[in-house]
């Protein structure tokens, strides 16, 4: 299998104020799905891009006579949390089949009563054990099927490696960049001597990959809030945006000018979840010289990862299920990750030739198959995100933002601002 397909970032996994939901009841479904001739038509809700492509559904309607696939795709998570959260609330209108994003997931489990149980014994054991274990409620009902999850490598300009004088074979990369943050930070400073650019593009997606290595980095595991008052969630803030200092490229996450970087050569290395791989392709569909090495600081991580969900209020809630199974099995989630670099979260995936042998021919025929799972194999904590992680990290985000790239504030000022704004959630 060899990875290419491009694909265009139009959004994000970035962070929005958290909306409040008002459960006003749990209508009957949005709206009327199956025509007089016995024929029905799902619609699936995803955003960014899952790899379901038309050829993907179209194989799923050929195998299904009678059933028509409707895909809508919102620009970004946050969009889709919007809509969600409204239409959950309101009781009608959400589609036949929802994703969600592990970020604002913990969210939607406080409403797993307005979801389809999904259980089902054949593929109880489909997943890696922590992306079921998130999706089961109190009462044992699971009502998420694992899509995606997000093992994280680093990606490089080897043509900015070799113009400071950097090894850029990937191999020698990773022998490089091993160790800790520490480490990566030394490099940067390396590199910046040498050639005066950026070692990365912004503080607030290299907080990201660090965060992530954190269990409770926000909340313990009663809800309690910690954020303000974690030590390591404070030195991991203080040692990213004084590395920036000098390191950073200041361009905000997500934004044009963070997505032209990528084709302009403003920074020389970025923190690479399997589904990045698609995000810098698309956006710099020219650049030859990109390339991914199979090390992460720290040992490893995951950034990113969602779930298919089936809102109870649909139409059709047990067709619905039986797509979202077959969406969600290794087959046609090897699938996606040809397409979107979605890396699955299947484990039976990854005993397959076609991921261990997946190339990546933008990435200079980078073995991604192999390495996304070495850095799968690499992630020793899954961190702890109850209710409030979203609203906390976006908070987070916003302050690293007004350092890194607004430059309106001081480290200091811009923490005292994520403190409050923490304390106003309550």
């Amino acid at each position: 299998m060899t990875f290419s397909r491009r694909t265009t970032a139009t959004g994000a996994l970035a962070g929005a104020a958290a909306l409040a939901l008002v459960i006003t009841g749990c209508a009957s479904g949005g709206g009327e799905q199956t025509g007089a001739d016995g024929d029905i038509t799902l619609t699936v809700a995803t955003f960014n891009d899952f790899g379901y492509t038309d050829e993907l559904l179209a194989q799923y309607e050929a195998e299904n006579p009678g059933v028509t696939i409707v895909h809508n795709r919102a620009a970004t998570s946050n969009d889709a949390r919007d809509n969600f959260f409204t239409k959950l609330g309101a009781g009608s209108g959400l589609a036949d089949i929802e994703a969600v994003e592990v970020d604002w997931f913990a969210e939607m489990m406080q409403y797993s009563d307005l979801l389809a149980d999904l259980s089902d014994p054949e593929i109880a054991d489909r997943w890696v054990d922590w992306k079921t274990e998130a999706a089961t409620d109190a009462d044992g009902r699971l009502v998420a099927y694992g899509t995606d999850i997000g093992p994280e490598a680093v990606c490089y300009r080897a043509d900015l490696f070799a113009e400071a004088g950097l090894p850029t074979d990937r191999a020698e990369v990773a022998a490089l960049l091993e160790g800790d943050w520490d480490r990566y930070f030394e490099v940067g400073d390396q590199f910046v001597e040498a050639t005066g650019g950026a070692w990365f593009d912004s503080a607030g997606a290299t907080y990201q990959g660090m965060i992530n290595q954190v269990e409770f980095a926000y909340e313990e595991e009663d809800g309690t809030v910690i954020a303000t008052e974690n030590p390591e969630v404070k030195a991991i803030y203080e040692q990213v945006l004084e590395a920036s200092e000098t390191q950073s490229a200041h361009l905000a996450q997500w934004s044009d000018d963070f997505f032209a970087g990528m084709a302009n050569g403003d920074f020389a290395t970025m923190l690479c979840p399997g589904w990045m791989l698609g995000v810098i392709e698309g956006n710099a569909p020219e650049v030859t010289d990109w390339d991914i090495a199979d090390v992460f600081p720290g040992g490893g991580g995951n950034w990113g990862g969602s779930y298919l969900t089936v809102p109870a209020q649909g139409a059709n809630v047990e067709e619905a299920t039986k797509l979202a199974a077959w969406l969600t099995a290794p087959e046609q989630q090897l699938q996606a990750f040809d397409s979107a670099g979605t890396f699955p979260s299947q484990t039976a995936a990854y005993s397959e030739d076609a991921l261990l042998t997946a190339t990546n021919e933008y990435f200079n025929d980078a073995p991604v198959g192999e390495i996304l799972v070495n850095r799968s194999e690499a992630i020793g904590v899954a961190p702890f995100k109850s209710v409030k992680y979203f609203p906390i990290n976006d908070a987070m985000q916003k302050s690293l933002t007004r350092v890194d790239v607004d430059g309106t504030h001081t480290i200091e000022s811009s923490w005292e601002q994520f403190v409050a704004e923490v304390e106003a959630l309550g």
